[in-house]
């Protein structure tokens, strides 16, 4: 592929490109480029926010490029303060090696082996003796380090900021120094970080790095970044039913949002917005497991939603229990779906009769329920639970 075509497919999908002239230069070096992300193992699941930038990386692979994805396993441990406003609790090396054993082979279900390599920051930052880590503290300036939104409004509103967060960016972008990165990608809350990576490398003089960063996916709730700790995320390692019911729940205000991000589409405007979910779903499935799981799965998803065939349908399990129906919903949607939903949204699907026993809608969020085994509790268009 020419290097005016490689760009213009590279810019699909992105949010910002520092520089694209630049970019278009490296793209006509005629050898392959060095093209970093970095991953900090910090829980054990990859969700789908991590995956559209994944899917970038190996649309690098697929033009003739090297992947390379850092393993964070050293600025894990100081946790990335990107959008924090408070401190990231501090992990253990071993919490951290238990999760980085996932990471690499839930992201080599989008890239390809053969052309990734895979290196942990700690190579180099295990063995910098402190003398070093002092020199690399003087290629930057407190005020630099400042000048980040995240930091900036922790100071206007006294919120500390501890001395090893501002170490995170240098961190960072020393690793770009490290593998010789010629383009760097990453979300856009990722930018200033990537910009510390082209300094560094300046300041050593390697060629700078491209920054290619790509929008935030927003989570299941259609406004915060999807998040493992904001209980709004898809998994790529979860399993096909939970995948494709969770896609379901989603508005279909993020569905458009969807599209585009994940499967490189537009949302058809004249779909049928309950159809275009399915195959949203259905094709995540497939991606990440199988075309004959995302087939079976959308079929139970038929069945289970049928007023028909409920009873039928292969449904999450929930213990008998006693209380009123804001804690038992609230429980079941936490304990079967790993979904968290605040009390005021409980009593809004209550009110408006999404919520369902054997058939029968509650409408008063104050009715307390006994849950007898053999009972069928629909929590909403999307998910229901059996009485075990």
């Amino acid at each position: 592929m020419q290097p005016a075509e490689a760009l213009s497919l590279l810019k699909q999908g992105s949010a910002q490109i520092i520089s694209e002239a630049e970019l278009s230069q490296k793209l006509a070096l005629g050898r392959p480029l060095r093209v970093k992300l970095g991953v900090d193992p910090t829980s054990p699941d990859l969700h789908l926010g991590h995956a559209l930038i994944l899917r970038k990386l190996r649309q690098f692979q697929d033009l003739g490029h090297e992947a390379i994805l850092i393993i964070g396993d050293f600025t894990s441990m100081i946790g990335d303060p990107s959008g924090r406003s408070v401190t990231r609790p501090q992990l253990t090396r071993d919490e951290v090696a238990i999760n980085a054993k996932t990471y690499r082979e839930q992201a080599f279900k989008i890239l390809d082996p053969a052309r990734t390599r895979l290196v942990s920051n700690g190579e180099w930052f295990e063995s910098m003796p402190f003398e070093k880590v002092l020199r690399l503290n003087s290629m930057v300036t407190l005020q630099q380090m400042l000048q980040r939104e995240d930091f900036r409004e922790r100071i206007d509103h006294q919120q500390p900021i501890h001395a090893h967060e501002i170490q995170y960016p240098i961190m960072q972008g020393w690793d770009s120094v490290m593998v010789q990165a010629d383009v760097e990608l990453g979300g856009t809350d990722q930018l200033f970080n990537i910009l510390v990576g082209r300094d560094l490398q300046k300041q050593s003089g390697q060629a700078q790095q491209v920054v290619l960063v790509l929008p935030i996916l927003e989570g299941l709730d259609g406004t915060k970044k999807m998040s493992k700790s904001l209980g709004n995320y898809v998994g790529l390692n979860e399993p096909a039913s939970e995948i494709f019911g969770k896609l379901m729940s989603i508005s279909d205000e993020l569905m458009g949002r969807y599209y585009p991000l994940l499967l490189g589409m537009p949302l058809d405007p004249k779909a049928n917005p309950l159809e275009a979910k399915k195959h949203l779903a259905a094709k995540i499935v497939e991606t990440y497991h199988s075309h004959d799981a995302a087939q079976k799965t959308q079929e139970d998803w038929n069945v289970r939603f049928s007023k028909k065939k409920i009873g039928e349908a292969d449904l999450p399990t929930l213990a008998s229990m006693n209380g009123d129906i804001v804690s038992v919903t609230g429980s079941a949607y936490e304990n079967a779906f790993g979904i968290k939903k605040s009390r005021t949204d409980l009593r809004r699907l209550i009110e408006q009769g999404s919520i369902q026993l054997d058939g029968e809608k509650i409408r008063d969020p104050k009715v307390m329920l006994s849950l007898k085994p053999g009972q069928i509790l629909r929590l909403d268009k999307t998910h229901a639970v059996r009485i075990g």
